[in-house]
């Protein structure tokens, strides 16, 4: 395949997941009643008790595919044999993988009030793409022509920071205490935490394919 159309596929497949994502979820989300996008998490909205379940969790199987798409685009954009390009491009991989195909194969389910099979492997690939895109800002600052972009290391280092905060703020769901008015709002923290991570994505989407066609040869 051509390197240019490949790269321009990635683009579009980042944009479309990205965006796509929101949309599914700001559409499908008032399909389930008594479902909060600041209280629940997004998971919630594709367990099984959920009257969207089966078209959120294939959304998470598309936006995974698209994931993957974008990584093979990223690669195509710059050097395959470059160190930075290749932990990006699995850093990717693992996201879509993770928090695309797992998510969508494997629901959080609860049995009896206790977490099903099904749900713990769904936190843990879940997890591991989330700490994929979490650090993903610190290693695309590190490629060409990314590195020599003073802004563009800025905005990867606050993005990183959001993260974390947003991350951070999120886990407080973990803490055992009814009245933890941070832990209510984790459906807010959660998407927050996305929407930072997506806004940085695109951006990356959209300076490998301006690279691409503004390059002379190739």
């Amino acid at each position: 395949m051509n390197r240019k159309i490949l790269v321009f596929a990635g683009s579009a497949a980042c944009f479309t997941g990205c965006i796509g994502d929101f949309v599914s979820l700001f559409i499908l989300g008032p399909k389930y009643p008594g479902y909060s996008q600041i209280f629940d998490t997004m998971s919630s909205l594709g367990s099984s008790v959920s009257p969207v379940s089966d078209i959120i969790s294939l959304w998470w199987i598309i936006l995974g595919i698209l994931m993957i798409v974008f990584a093979f685009g990223l690669r195509a954009a710059y050097s395959a044999d470059d160190k930075y390009v290749k932990t990006v491009f699995w850093l990717i991989i693992l996201y879509g993988l993770g928090e695309g195909l797992g998510s969508g194969l494997f629901k959080a389910d609860r049995v009896s009030g206790s977490y099903s099979t099904s749900f713990i492997v769904h936190d843990i690939l879940g997890g591991a793409g989330v700490v994929a895109i979490l650090v993903l800002p610190l290693i695309v600052q590190k490629i060409k022509p990314f590195f020599s972009n003073k802004r563009f290391i800025r905005f990867s280092r606050i993005t990183f920071i959001l993260g974390i905060l947003f991350l951070l703020l999120f886990s407080f769901r973990f803490v055992k205490n009814g009245n933890n008015l941070i832990a209510g709002y984790k459906g807010l923290w959660q998407r927050l935490f996305i929407m930072v991570c997506y806004i940085y994505l695109m951006t990356v989407a959209y300076i490998m394919f301006s690279h691409t066609i503004n390059r002379k040869s190739g």
